[in-house]
């Protein structure tokens, strides 16, 4: 059967229907993608891969971003485990974000795949960082395109970060790298050539020469406008569920309403390359 992509919400995602991601042909690899690149977040159902394929699936896209967070998936270095124990209240991005943007070369993707779920909850949501630059206006989108934004993780993951302090601190990798970026906080996507707005509430830190109260009173408007449901989407994981999405032009949030249950998924980072801004 032809593949069959269809709209995932409005502004915020596709699925990939009619499609066995464990054994691609070279065509169907380019349409899956073209459709990444389009849309930033691209949605499977019922697949059935190995970890071994997942890795073999994230190599097609480009190399792999070692995981320096997260313990690993065992035999599997570049399989970093996202779970949740049964007897933990904190869980794994529980927030707005952007993966690696904290990294001088931000990661160009994650592969997420669906391990063990909750009975309910567990949902993941989404937002289109094409569609909020879209919406901002000309003036913002001129002012933001002159700045730097401020990204880093030690507050997160460093020794006394907020993780650190929480029921979650045994999922951390033993020897966790903290790490600082600066990248344009209006970037133009290398593949699309699509202007996209580029920080984040999880990692983002400030803007290079703004006082840190300035700073947070435009990003904290950024992060509400950027949130808005007309940009988002929640997609329900089940079993053999795949997501792939675009670091570069997303956000992503994970719900924390399946107390009591384990829920466990591994992804992969794929590498990217240093972002570029807008030319005034």
């Amino acid at each position: 059967m032809t593949m069959k992509i269809t709209p995932f919400s409005p502004k915020c995602g596709v699925t990939i229907n009619n499609v066995n991601l464990a054994n691609l042909t070279d065509r169907e690899f380019l349409v899956i993608k073209q459709a990444f690149i389009e849309h930033g977040l691209v949605f499977f159902r019922d697949q059935n891969i190995s970890p071994e394929q997942h890795k073999q699936l994230a190599l097609r896209f480009g190399s792999i971003v070692k995981n320096k967070i997260f313990k690993s998936l065992p035999g599997y270095p570049d399989i970093a485990v996202v779970s949740k124990d049964k007897n933990q209240t904190t869980n794994i991005g529980g927030g707005w974000h952007t993966d690696h943007s904290y990294d001088d070369e931000p990661a160009m993707a994650s592969i997420l795949v669906a391990r063990k779920l909750p009975s309910q909850g567990g949902a993941t949501k989404f937002a289109n960082m094409y569609a909020a630059y879209d919406g901002l206006s000309p003036g913002l989108q001129h002012t933001l395109a002159s700045i730097n934004a401020l990204h880093a993780n030690d507050h997160l993951y460093g020794k006394g970060g907020y993780f650190d302090g929480t029921d979650l601190a045994d999922k951390l990798a033993e020897n966790v790298e903290v790490s600082a970026a600066k990248h344009p906080a209006i970037i133009v996507h290398p593949e699309s050539k699509r202007k996209v707005l580029y920080v984040n509430k999880g990692h983002t830190v400030g803007f290079e020469h703004w006082h840190t109260d300035e700073a947070f009173a435009l990003l904290n408007y950024l992060y509400e406008h950027g949130s808005k449901a007309e940009y988002t989407c929640e997609f329900n994981w089940q079993p053999g569920s795949i997501a792939i999405w675009d670091n570069r032009c997303t956000w992503h949030f994970a719900n924390n309403d399946y107390q009591g249950e384990e829920r466990v998924l591994h992804r992969i980072t794929i590498a990217g390359k240093p972002l570029s801004g807008v030319l005034l």
